[in-house]
């Protein structure tokens, strides 16, 4: 399954009314560890096939970094029936994420 590009449009849609589990990437393109971090994200978007996978660049979406509080990047969010049901700062391994799915 691919990644989904989320932004103020299509957020609460694709996140917060969504019957699946969504894990949400907090990005931006000139950020080194978020450019650490995609490559597990893409992985866990091909393997986890029953969870949605977004990311929001949060230059062209400073509306939603807002909304979710983001002041560090990479940040991952999980959601589960549109609430949050986990949060990571920084770099977090594959298996940490897929523990908290």
């Amino acid at each position: 399954m691919s990644v989904h590009v989320l932004d103020d449009d299509n957020f609460e849609k694709e996140v917060l009314k969504s019957n699946q589990t969504v894990l949400v990437d907090f990005y931006a393109d000139w950020c080194g560890p978020c450019k650490m971090q995609a490559p597990i994200i893409d992985e866990i978007s091909n393997e986890q096939k029953e969870v949605k996978v977004g990311k929001v660049n949060i230059d062209e979406n400073p509306k939603i970094a807002e909304k979710f509080g983001i002041m560090s990047i990479p940040t991952l969010i999980i959601f589960k029936d549109g609430e949050i049901t986990n949060k990571f700062i920084g770099i977090t391994s594959k298996e940490n994420i897929i523990k908290s799915l």
